[in-house]
């Protein structure tokens, strides 16, 4: 008589998924926030609706972390992609003026090592906790046969709220108002397809190479956690007008911050008014790249745009560096229907 075959035989280790599970209670309960009247493990969060609020809206945002995963693979860090990926979501949830509330995660991978797990969902709690927001729950799945037993593929999804007459959607923008753009740190999570492709075959430099130029080698510079600005938006919109707000990701300057413009509004933008990194110089040179594929493809050091009347633009940078973040008047909008970025000193 045959042996009788198990899920464990296909590849699928229910015990690893009880582990990690086991491991992800804890670290989730740290997030947790008020409003949170379920733990993980249920078939589903329960979220409370904040009180106070009279016309609430609720903002939903879902992202992943692109090829930035591969840099995870190669140096056999996982701490930090977690916070990547929560920084993705929140980081789009924040520009219509919304608070984030609850965050989901989904961890997809060939076959689970729970310390691989339980160091990725240490980051995406800590991204939370950064961003105030509680993971209330996920999915954690083993795919045989369809990621490599040693990679792994994650989604995040976000949930915020926002008092409907407060929703920052850009429609206030005038001609004459300011950009302050507020500093990464680093390429955050895109365009990491092209500098991989820069980096490891064009140039062919090994993931330990460390670059003159650089304080740390190449592998270590690409892998720096995106910058959340939650609290830091949250802190700015509480005491000043912001029009606007555009993240800096997929699209770079050119295609993210007209996303936010009204139908008769431009932008310029004085590319010498901020201190490039030098990875992104690095990578302009040994591509080479293109300065316009440059501006549509990275952040170049500049993570989150604000709009804002002019008159405020000085206590807003104050506040700014307050809060232990870096900005920049980058530039001002004008009246043109193109609805398009203009750049000074692009040469």
């Amino acid at each position: 008589m045959a042996n009788k075959i198990t899920y464990k035989d296909s590849g699928v280790d229910i015990e690893a998924g009880d582990k990690t599970v086991d491991y992800i209670k804890p670290l989730a309960k740290k997030t947790y926030r008020d409003e949170v009247i379920s733990g993980v493990g249920g078939f589903s969060g329960l979220f409370q609706i904040p009180v106070g609020y009279k016309n609430p809206v609720l903002v939903a945002s879902t992202d992943g972390v692109g090829t930035k995963l591969k840099l995870a693979f190669k140096l056999n860090k996982h701490e930090t992609i977690g916070i990547d990926l929560v920084a993705m979501c929140v980081n789009d949830l924040i520009c219509c003026g919304a608070e984030p509330l609850f965050f989901l995660d989904y961890f997809a991978t060939g076959k689970l090592s729970p310390e691989h797990a339980k160091e990725i969902i240490t980051g995406i709690a800590d991204g939370c906790i950064q961003s105030g927001c509680a993971l209330l729950g996920g999915e954690t799945a083993e795919l045989p046969g369809f990621y490599k037993s040693d990679e792994y593929d994650l989604a995040g999804f976000a949930v915020g709220i926002v008092e409907k007459e407060n929703i920052i959607d850009g429609s206030k923008i005038k001609p004459g108002d300011v950009l302050i753009g507020i500093e990464s740190s680093g390429l955050h999570s895109n365009g990491y397809s092209l500098a991989q492709k820069v980096i490891f075959e064009t140039a062919k430099w090994d993931i330990n190479y460390k670059h003159p130029g650089l304080e740390k080698n190449i592998g270590e510079l690409l892998l720096a956690p995106t910058f959340i600005y939650t609290k830091l938006i949250n802190t700015l919109k509480s005491k000043f007008k912001i029009k606007g707000i555009a993240n800096i990701t997929g699209g770079g300057f050119t295609e993210n911050i007209p996303r936010i413009f009204p139908a008769n509004i431009s932008c310029k933008i004085d590319l010498n008014s901020w201190k490039r990194p030098e990875i992104f110089k690095i990578l302009e040179e040994a591509g080479p790249i293109d300065k316009d594929e440059m501006l549509k493809t990275f952040n170049n050091g500049i993570g989150m745009v604000v709009v804002t009347d002019k008159n405020d633009e000085k206590n807003i940078i104050s506040e700014m560096e307050k809060q232990g973040h870096k900005g920049h008047k980058i530039g001002f909008t004008v009246e043109d229907e193109s609805k398009k970025v203009f750049y000074i000193n692009a040469a």
